[in-house]
């Protein structure tokens, strides 16, 4: 009967053809200890990139197939070769190169290994290592989407120290930065990547008075930036084809299953759900942190999917169906449930540690989420 329950989830939710599906997931999953050990070795020089990349590969398969059984319309390869979802994409750009700084971030009551980066030259797109990377994935997804994750051009333009002199303004960089961008796009849509997410923490910046006040900190007036943020996000994927599916994750942050900011999208509610050109929002509400659904109110296209983060990828306890159920009703006052879906309200490893749940917790997680998504969309 279970076996029959499984396939009978696996064929309901893979019934969708275009992305976001209902039962989906925002792409980063916990790296296998044979992965951690294996980088581990080559950052001490005791392992070459050849090998790491053998074992990379390896475990990524090993990752797709279980996507796969799990019944996830769309694989990712889980963010395997990154030890950042967004400095190790950034590094890639050309003028961008990453350093270790004094201090990492401060996350609520722990902090991240001391990595930044910095712009040292005019920033531009020529080769990445995220194409080949993609194009493994795209192989080994078979009839799977292939969801490519990259950090939004916003973590660049918020993100990182640019060399004195280099650029006037955001806007000049910004100039520079949507060129980049959009070259890369070209070129992973050529490769043949139609599921494209970009992951972005500097919406949070605005959510809270705390968060205002710091971006005031750093001379910047907050409703410009909240203009500039927007703008990089639609002059990146303009022109894209049709056919290309362009989501956008917004995360409060996520590290050791903590969190960096508070507070709910209201602030910038009309900028978010009325002023951006994506086609899908991966949104947090698995707690009190972010607030409630009034703001989906703001809402002003069909064919805008709001993905509901309801399940928390931070800890390891299940949540009962019936109150993600009756959440899933309550977002459907502000937008029709055909325009819903559920997911975990982040990835499980925004950076190579990883949250605190081990990987069978991790992937209950993943199915609750699909059962859940079954029987609310029948």
């Amino acid at each position: 009967m279970q076996i029959h329950k499984e396939r009978l989830i696996r064929m309901t939710v893979s019934s969708q053809t275009r992305a976001p599906f209902r039962g989906d997931h925002v792409g980063s999953f916990l790296r296998p200890e044979r992965l951690k050990d294996a980088r581990l070795q080559k950052a001490k020089g005791e392992m070459s990139a050849e090998d790491l990349k053998k074992v990379e590969d390896e475990e990524i398969l090993k990752l797709v197939k279980k996507q796969q059984e799990a019944g996830l319309p769309a694989v990712t390869d889980g963010e395997f070769r990154r030890s950042w979802w967004h400095f190790d994409f950034l590094e890639g750009l050309d003028g961008v190169e990453g350093y270790d700084k004094e201090q990492g971030l401060p996350f609520n009551g722990v902090e991240t290994k001391p990595r930044g980066i910095k712009v040292t030259g005019r920033v531009g797109f020529s080769e990445h290592d995220m194409i080949d990377h993609f194009r493994f994935l795209k192989k080994a997804a078979g009839e799977a989407a292939a969801k490519l994750t990259i950090p939004s051009p916003n973590m660049l333009l918020f993100r990182s120290e640019v060399a004195e002199g280099l650029y006037e303004s955001d806007e000049e960089l910004l100039t520079d930065l949507v060129q980049a961008y959009q070259a890369f796009i070209t070129r992973i849509y050529k490769e043949g990547c139609r599921y494209l997410q970009l992951d972005d923490t500097s919406w949070a910046s605005f959510f809270s008075e705390e968060g205002r006040a710091a971006v005031k900190k750093q001379g910047r007036d907050p409703q410009k930036a909240v203009e500039l943020c927007a703008r990089a996000i639609n002059e990146s994927i303009a022109g894209r084809p049709d056919d290309l599916l362009i989501t956008m994750h917004i995360c409060r942050g996520n590290f050791r299953s903590t969190f960096m900011s508070t507070g709910s999208y209201e602030s910038v509610s009309e900028t978010i759900f009325g002023g951006l050109d994506v086609d899908g929002l991966f949104l947090e509400f698995d707690d009190q942190r972010s607030g409630g659904f009034e703001p989906l109110r703001h809402v002003n296209r069909p064919d805008l999917t709001i993905v509901l983060g309801l399940v928390t990828s931070k800890f390891p306890e299940l949540e009962h169906p019936d109150h993600i159920k009756s959440r899933i009703l309550e977002a459907s006052d502000y937008v029709p449930m055909n325009q819903l879906c559920l997911s975990p309200q982040c990835g499980f490893a925004s950076t190579e540690e990883g949250n605190l749940l081990t990987e069978e917790e991790q992937w209950a997680k993943i199915h609750h989420v699909l059962e859940i998504a079954s029987d609310v969309w029948k």
